[in-house]
């Protein structure tokens, strides 16, 4: 039965979609059966792995049950993958049907025998695509980058997965903090570490051992749709990731 985890903040630009891709493409080479699905409209998950938006079912169409899950998937080289589109950027106003905060859990959970890990992109956003991730999911890992500003928020959306564990899914689990575009070397990057530790240890949850190193190669490998990990397996960021997967598999997650 798979385990399922979204990546989220409601911050843009913190190394979400990344680190999914990352998860993704580590368990893999670790030699599981992984699913990544892409709940962001921007499709950014679904472009780095050479994705299909436009010509097959996306996650639009398997969440108002117009398509089978086993017909929505997509196979890559590098991960199985559902896939986004812009569609999903009128879900707000066009699901309202009651249960609407499980159409995600109840759509993928013929799917769950299927693999060992389903990882979830989620929108930058704490919309009814978000929710349906935090019902369908077992943990939750929070990226951010080493500055203030991505600490704002981290509270309130600690504050909706607490709510969403006593109303939607009792279950879940904030697994922790990623600080990514970290530099341990400057005063800055350690105050923030320290920031972020605080933090962590008031919403209840903790900052990840692992930090991720700024890394060109990263970028680089989602622009060319190649896996980080064939792409540039000696880059720093790549090998932190590598070490963020093998972390979270010690954990037991």
């Amino acid at each position: 039965m798979a385990k399922v985890l979204s990546v989220t903040n409601q911050k843009g630009g913190v190394g979400k979609t990344t680190t999914t891709l990352a998860l993704a493409a580590g368990f893999m080479k670790r030699g599981y059966r992984v699913l990544a699905i892409d709940l962001d409209p921007q499709a950014n998950l679904t472009f780095s792995i050479g994705g299909d938006s436009d010509d097959g079912p996306t996650a639009y169409e398997l969440m108002k049950g117009e398509v089978k899950p086993r017909f929505a998937i997509q196979r890559s080289t590098c991960v199985d993958l559902i896939a986004a589109n812009i569609l999903l950027s009128g879900v707000e106003l066009e699901f309202t049907q009651e249960g609407r905060e499980y159409l995600l859990k109840h759509a993928i959970e013929p799917l769950r025998a299927r693999y060992d890990y389903i990882v979830i992109d989620t929108p930058p956003a704490l919309s009814i695509l978000t929710v349906n991730a935090f019902a369908a999911s077992d943990y939750v890992i929070i990226p951010m980058l080493a500055d203030i500003f991505s600490l704002q928020g981290i509270a309130q959306l600690s504050d909706t997965i607490l709510r969403l564990k006593k109303y939607c899914n009792p279950t879940i689990t904030v697994g922790g903090i990623l600080l990514s575009k970290y530099d341990g070397r400057t005063v800055l990057g350690r105050r923030i570490r320290e920031t972020a530790e605080m933090v962590a240890g008031q919403i209840g949850t903790k900052l990840y051992n692992t930090k991720i190193r700024n890394s060109i190669a990263i970028p680089e490998s989602q622009t060319n749709q190649i896996n980080m990990y064939d792409y540039a397996p000696r880059a720093g960021g790549v090998r932190d990731y590598g070490a963020f997967v093998d972390e979270l598999l010690a954990e037991g997650v």
